[in-house]
């Protein structure tokens, strides 16, 4: 199944003004979207950069893989 890593700046900047620490790296399936601090992919993956087509949660740069990950 195909996932997409990307990093959400609306978390990034929500634990700066609120001194928290909400986990700000996406990955996402066609199924679900989990968070975490830390995601290691195990096995082939590609970065990908399409500002003139972004994902519709408006991230523009974000990596692809097929291959097994683990988040922490």
């Amino acid at each position: 199944m195909k996932k997409r890593i990307h990093v959400n700046m609306h978390h990034i900047r929500y634990n700066k003004k609120h001194g928290t620490n909400k986990p700000v790296i996406t990955v996402k399936t066609s199924k679900s979207n989990n968070y975490g601090h830390e995601v290691e992919i195990l096995g082939p993956s590609k970065v990908v950069y399409r500002p003139d087509k972004p994902l519709n949660c408006g991230a523009r740069v974000w990596i692809e893989t097929e291959a097994k990950v683990n988040i922490a």
